[in-house]
């Protein structure tokens, strides 16, 4: 079973590479403007997708300029948000996007679906990118697919986008 996983889950993070390259690194632009400004950037995170907060704050290598969010933060022009959900359709995503739409504070999103005029979030997203999850990886005995890895293909996508955010920041240079 592990092998079946192993590449199930190697030809999901293929896919995020291959279609989400661009956005990922439009993605890592965008946040990198508050860090180069006068900001700062907030990862929203929503159900299992919050591990990627806490991954980027308590990580050996912490996220540079990410402040923890909270429903109550108080936003400026100058700060960056990328929204972190299992689904377009989360309300308490959509809730954000359209806050954060109206006030005019450019943001990125991250969820399972892909960008198009039915999806909501990337409508509203500065920049928007699919983890790709359409269902379960592997089918069990009762032929149900399982392993829905929204965290795990979330994650990859953070660390692709730090990766890109990073060099443009200069912070990879520094540690040589």
């Amino acid at each position: 079973m592990s092998k079946i996983l192993t590449t199930q889950l190697s030809g999901l993070l293929q896919r995020i590479t291959q279609n989400e390259e661009d956005a990922i690194e439009e993605t890592a632009r965008l946040l990198a403007q508050a860090a180069i400004g006068e900001g700062n950037v907030y990862f929203a995170c929503f159900g299992e997708m919050q591990i990627v907060e806490l991954n980027a704050l308590q990580a050996v290598e912490p996220f540079s300029k990410l402040a923890p969010w909270t429903s109550d933060t108080s936003l400026t022009e100058a700060d960056r948000v990328c929204i972190f959900t299992r689904s377009a359709n989360d309300e308490e995503a959509l809730v954000l996007a359209q806050k954060l739409n109206t006030q005019f504070i450019p943001f990125a999103a991250v969820a399972s679906e892909a960008a198009s005029v039915e999806n909501p979030l990337a409508d509203l997203a500065y920049t928007y990118v699919s983890t790709r999850v359409k269902g379960g990886l592997i089918p069990n005995d009762l032929g149900q697919r399982i392993v829905i890895p929204h965290a795990l293909a979330g994650l990859f996508v953070y660390e692709a986008v730090k990766m890109a955010y990073d060099e443009m920041l200069g912070l990879d240079e520094e540690e040589l």
